[in-house]
């Protein structure tokens, strides 16, 4: 079967399909790009196609050096970002897809040298679930900890790294708290 191209040639039923994939595997590079740290899933509703054909345009972008997949270490979670996003802000991109993350951060922003109870208190979430978004800031280097006389402080570790990423990638973190406080730096 053939068909008629946009500049009058005829194209076999193969040259569509290859035709296609590029437009499909270019409509994912996309989704990517407009949202570094997107999850496997995210993708798929976004894309609006099957899971096999994902996972085959997915290997063929990270084959062809267009993608990096970072793979957690617990192997549950996969995010997907360009190659022109370094490894540094990939990592705290991955952070800031959560919003109870968003939401520790921009506490402990507001409220430099909070105390774990005060964070538990404002988030509204058990200790346990605080406790382990927390050591997620830490091990991504978003977080530090400054042992005060008889308790432990947490703190911001750059407040400018962290900002200079809300800002750029303020699209990404679809959430309101995030342009209001892309705002609030724009106005300092």
């Amino acid at each position: 079967m053939n068909s008629l191209s946009s500049n009058g040639r005829f194209l076999s039923h193969n040259q569509d399909l290859v035709n296609s994939s590029h437009d499909i595997r270019g409509e994912i590079f996309g989704f990517i790009a407009k949202n570094p740290g997107i999850r496997y899933r995210e993708l798929i509703r976004l894309a609006g196609i099957s899971n096999g054909v994902l996972t085959y345009h997915l290997g063929m972008l990270e084959k062809f050096g267009e993608i990096r997949v970072e793979r957690m270490s617990n192997k549950r979670v996969t995010r997907y970002f360009t190659v022109n996003i370094p490894k540094e802000d990939s990592d705290i991109i991955s952070c800031f897809r959560s919003k109870v993350i968003r939401n520790i951060v921009f506490f402990v922003i507001n409220n430099d040298l909070c105390t774990f109870t005060e964070i538990v208190d404002h988030i509204g979430k058990a200790p346990s679930t605080v406790s382990w978004h927390v050591k997620k800031l830490r091990e991504a280097g978003i977080l530090r900890i400054i042992h005060g006389n008889d308790r432990l402080l947490y703190a911001i570790t750059s407040n400018t790294v962290i900002n200079r990423i809300l800002l750029e990638y303020q699209e990404t973190f679809t959430d309101r708290v995030i342009d209001n406080y892309a705002d609030m730096i724009e106005k300092l």
